[in-house]
């Protein structure tokens, strides 16, 4: 299996050389030239499988043997070793909790996968890297806790420290070690830009730089299976369709299922479910990008991305190319896009209004990423009244106990905190102290910190 970019001007690589890198040459995204199409019987057979063995099936047939197949089992189930619970709430409505790992967020997937194939081929090949990674909210503290104490792994997460709960900064702040944490004055985007500045600076070449949050297709790739997964235990028949729900912010999560309806499992729609942040809910409708600058602070603080970068991979998707600053090179196939996608901003009002309903109604906690899902998905069913008889999955992508002081705020019940949160609460945090404005005094603390 061979990789291209989405600018379309480096050369195709193999996935070991993808997942070392993280970005292209050329700054672009890594694809799949082609993606694998299961059989319906088998994807029909996974009803029969657990949810690692499913993951194993499905990370196989893209890998196609760049990890012998033993090791990637072994990775996938020290990886996943945690449940995947999907219940139903209305007729033909259904929640894929993905916040039962260790940070309680759906980015431990994608973290826990990538740093132990990054961590055996590192081992292979006798090499060191250092990570990068930005974060609106939950992939840091997965990024971080994934990679503490690698060997062969120095990892930097750079957060927005005005826009992120105490738990979520705490998770990066109080490793250590290998890890570092820098809050950044300014907005996620703004982290985006100094990460991938760094990339494409020829003075940091000997660092080998790498990244763990979406931009690195080895850690955007696990999130197809949850995919797989939920839709396997919940349908009735062969082939029959479901539509997903999907909160969306730099569009990796959107990504993974578009990559699963590639590889043929049967998706009536994708709700590309997003907060005030609205770039992709406006394109879809115009035809026409602009980017949210500076990004809306919303209470779903990971979806706060005014210029998702997974975009260049769902333009790619669809025979179109958007650059790094937002610039279309050439449309997609609307009309095909517009088929499997349906986008809702979901204010912040909304947002709060839905969880209230949510607990009165169920009885039950949903915090606002899975919120934003839920308000989006019945939004989605209003608007197109002949999809009730389809069933839906939304997801959630986070434990509410992440934002105590706002679910308390609107329901007077403070979220149980689940174990790993409440010692993360409890530790000591290392701050940074270095004042990281420019690209210039993050270069200069990355040359500082690894060069000799």
């Amino acid at each position: 299996m061979l990789f291209h970019s989405t600018n379309y001007n480096s050369p195709e690589v193999d996935f070991t050389t993808i997942i070392l890198n993280g970005q292209a040459l050329d700054k672009g995204l890594y694809m799949p030239n082609d993606i694998p199409k299961l059989k319906s019987e088998y994807i029909s057979s996974f009803s029969e499988y657990s949810f690692q063995e499913i993951a194993v099936k499905i990370l196989e047939s893209i890998i196609d043997g760049a990890i012998p197949f033993q090791k990637l089992k072994e990775i996938i189930l020290h990886a996943l070793n945690f449940e995947v619970p999907i219940e139903k709430f209305d007729q033909n409505n259904y929640i894929c909790f993905l916040d039962r790992g260790p940070t309680n967020s759906f980015k431990d997937f994608g973290a826990r996968v990538l740093a132990r194939l990054l961590e055996y081929v590192l081992e292979r090949e006798e090499k060191n890297i250092v990570i990068l990674t930005a974060t609106s909210g939950d992939t840091g503290g997965a990024v971080a806790q994934a990679f503490h104490r690698m060997k062969h792994i120095q990892a930097i997460v750079l957060y927005p420290k005005n826009e992120i709960s105490i738990l979520q900064r705490k998770q990066m702040t109080t490793l250590g070690e290998n890890v570092t944490a820098i809050g950044i004055e300014g907005k996620f985007d703004d982290c985006q830009r100094l990460v991938k500045r760094a990339f494409a600076d020829k003075d940091l070449e000997d660092l080998n730089l790498s990244s763990a949050n979406s931009i690195n297709f080895g850690r955007l790739l696990p999130q197809s299976i949850y995919y797989f997964y939920s839709y396997s235990r919940i349908v009735e028949s062969n082939k029959e369709k479901v539509i997903f729900s999907v909160p969306s912010g730099n569009f990796g999560n959107l990504t993974g299922g578009l990559l699963a309806l590639r590889m043929g499992l049967p998706i009536e729609r994708f709700i590309a479910a997003v907060n005030e942040n609205d770039e992709f809910t406006k394109f879809l409708r115009t035809g026409k990008y602009e980017q949210v600058n500076p990004s809306k602070e919303c209470i779903s603080n990971a979806m706060n991305v005014g210029h998702p970068s997974n975009l260049a991979r769902i333009f790619d998707l669809y025979d179109g190319q958007i650059d790094n600053e937002g610039f279309i090179i050439k449309t997609p196939n609307l009309n095909a896009m517009r088929n499997d996608i349906v986008s809702f901003s979901i204010s912040d009002s909304v947002t709060r209004e839905t969880i209230i309903n949510f607990y009165r109604k169920f009885n039950k906690i949903i915090e606002p990423h899975g919120a934003v899902g839920w308000a989006a998905l019945n939004m989605y069913r209003k608007q197109y009244s002949k999809s009730s008889s389809i069933k839906a999955i939304s997801f959630e992508t986070a434990d509410p106990a992440k934002f105590p002081e706002e679910i308390q705020s609107l329901i007077n019940v403070e979220p149980p905190i689940p174990q790993t949160l409440n010692e993360t609460q409890n530790k000591k945090e290392i701050f940074i102290h270095n004042r990281i404005i420019s690209y210039q005094d993050f270069k200069q603390f990355l040359q500082n910190k690894y060069i000799e």
